[in-house]
């Protein structure tokens, strides 16, 4: 891998880890800023509007087989997601919730593999591995009660949002990644909006606060965040790109410790620093850079002498 390659491949891990950054504030702002017990408001309030003004800036829609496919891939990825993420969240502790959706790596790993015909690395089987194990100690509590439909929630809101993206890696997209963002956005918000009147009846009354934290939800959290997380998708493999949203519950506890005043003691260190030595063992780039060092060690450990390699003093061809 050429260096300018390498410069590539970590520019696009940083601006693909604006999503988890971006997507770890959610709790604080949804605690601190949007009203309560509106969960499907919220996600449909996230998406819709963003959307609708990203395809009305872009001038585009869809054509052919993309008017289904952006329908598809805004259910599972945002509209489904979303729901079935709520739903995980009102069921199970927060920990439990946390950790089960961090397995998404190894789900998206095996669905690549499979759709796309990305076979998974056994550094990024590894580094899912030891991220999942980071979360745990990160969020888990040795309290956290099990709801069957809590957990079967979760484990839904892992298997739609990964299928969505292998089936994004999948499906050349036909246009730029802002337009193809703001129709999975519509589309999401389309499905959102008709289950949230129905389960949450018509819309609360919004102040200021909350105008700011939609705002903030919607066009950092959501629109800016799925545009780099796909900038991703289409540049590195899915399971690499996965595992940078690993990244996401570390940035929702520190925010929690430093908004919230929340507890943060050894154990939640030991978690942060797994959770980012898995990311981080799981990028190309990681990989690349450790080899090329392994490289130019055992080059100046065994200097060439006219042509033949030497070991101490006497030289061998």
């Amino acid at each position: 891998m050429s260096s300018m390659e390498d410069t590539w491949t970590w520019r696009t891990v940083v601006i693909t880890l604006v999503a988890p950054v971006a997507w770890g504030t959610t709790y604080v702002t949804t605690e601190g800023l949007l009203p309560d017990d509106r969960p499907l408001f919220s996600a449909a309030v996230r998406a819709l509007p963003v959307g609708l003004a990203i395809v009305a800036l872009r001038r585009r829609l869809p054509r052919g087989v993309w008017w289904w496919r952006s329908l598809v891939l805004g259910t599972c990825t945002m509209g489904l997601f979303f729901c079935l993420l709520f739903l995980a969240a009102y069921r199970l502790p927060g920990g439990l919730a946390s950790t089960m959706t961090a397995m998404s790596p190894l789900v998206v790993m095996a669905l690549a593999a499979v759709l796309a015909g990305e076979p998974p690395t056994r550094a990024g089987v590894v580094g899912a591995v030891v991220g999942v194990l980071g979360v745990a100690l990160l969020v888990l509590r040795s309290d956290a009660a099990v709801d069957l439909v809590g957990v079967l929630a979760a484990a839904g809101a892992v298997g739609t949002s990964a299928l969505g993206f292998v089936l994004l890696k999948r499906w050349d997209p036909p246009t730029d990644l802002l337009t193809l963002t703001g129709w999975q956005l519509t589309a999401a918000g389309l499905v959102l909006a008709p289950v949230a009147l129905v389960v949450e009846g018509a819309p609360p009354a919004l102040g200021t606060r909350n105008v700011v934290g939609y705002a903030w939800i919607g066009v950092v959290g959501t629109g800016l965040a799925y545009v780099c997380w796909f900038h991703g998708l289409t540049r590195m493999t899915a399971g690499a790109t996965a595992l940078v949203g690993l990244v996401n519950p570390v940035v929702g506890t520190l925010l929690g410790v430093l908004v919230m005043h929340e507890a943060f003691g050894p154990t939640q260190a030991l978690g942060v620093t797994l959770v980012l030595g898995g990311v981080l063992a799981g990028q190309p780039a990681a990989l690349a850079a450790v080899r090329r060092r392994r490289v130019s060690r055992l080059s100046h450990r065994t200097p060439t002498v006219e042509g033949c390699a030497t070991a101490s003093s006497r030289p061998t061809c």
